[in-house]
Order: C-alpha cells, then structure tokens, then sequence
C-alpha cells in the first residue's frame, strides 16, 4: 500500500502534490488543513484519512476528528495533529501512547520534518513538515511511503521548494 503523508496545508494546496502522490493508494493529512475545499480536492483525487488542527474551523473539525486510529498492512497507526515526537511527546499523548501502543504515530503542527524511531514505545514517528505557504518552514515538503505487511518501505522526502 503506497501512502502520501502532508501536514499544515493551511488552505493552500500546491498542485505538484497530484504528481507525487499519483501512485498513491491513500492520502494522510495531519492536520491545519485551513478549508474544506481543500478535502474535497484531495478525496476526489484519492482516499483521504485526515485529522483537524489546531487553525482547522467547525466544518472540518466536523468531517474529520481529533484523533484516527486505524489499521493498514498490519501497522496499529494513530494520526493527531499535535502531539510532540520522541521523547518529547505532550502529557496527554504520551499517557495515550503507553494505552494504545501503535506501532507509527503520525502528527503536524511543527512544520519540521521528522522521521524517528521510538525504541522505547517500540513506533515509528513521523511528521512530514509543512506543505502550505503559512508558517516559518523555509520548504514545503511531504513523505510518501509503502506499507506491506508490517514493514515500511521506500520511505520518500519530498521537496516541493521554498515557501512563497
């Protein structure tokens, strides 16, 4: 299964994103997806699982919650939006963590782009930075990956150029 992961989109969809995530199965977005027309687009093109954040108004926070927890290809996955990263995860997420024990634990809200193994929850966390315009990210970027039978593959940074 190939997954598109992008993250702080904050209304502003770039148009190369098509592109790379054409060989996608899904598309993951972690939060502060700015509107809803936004969602729409990307669940015409593709599946969407997605998250609201923190800047995300009542419309999207209606069609998408706080928190996904799903399965795909034998990984336990938790999507938020803000949750901090390895070892430096929020009070509430990390009591979370230790309950749910997922296996890859997807956030945004940093705009830093972070791939790290958590050997101590035994998860793999990832942030794929910031792909909008607003924020102090100096590049917009993304990740796309493959899941296949609890292993994850050709783990992919993309750079979309300089935030304009």
């Amino acid at each position: 299964m190939k997954i598109g992961l992008l993250s702080d989109t904050h209304s502003y969809l770039d148009p190369q994103i098509f592109k790379h995530f054409e060989a996608c199965d899904e598309i993951w977005h972690a939060g502060d997806i700015g509107n809803i027309e936004l969602c729409d687009q990307l669940q015409a093109f593709k599946p969407l699982i997605a998250v609201y954040g923190n800047i995300d108004g009542q419309d999207i926070r209606l069609s998408h919650p706080e928190h996904q927890i799903f399965e795909r290809e034998g990984f336990n996955i938790w999507m938020t939006h803000i949750g901090g990263y390895p070892p430096k995860y929020t009070s509430k997420i990390k009591l979370k963590l230790d309950e749910f024990k997922p296996d890859l634990f997807v956030c945004g809200h940093s705009h830093i782009l972070k791939v790290i193994s958590d050997p101590k929850r035994n998860l793999i966390h990832l942030n794929p930075g910031a792909c909008g315009k607003h924020g102090f990210h100096q590049v917009k970027t993304l990740l796309r990956f493959e899941l296949n039978n609890k292993k994850i593959s050709n783990m992919q940074v993309i750079e979309l150029g300089k935030r304009a």
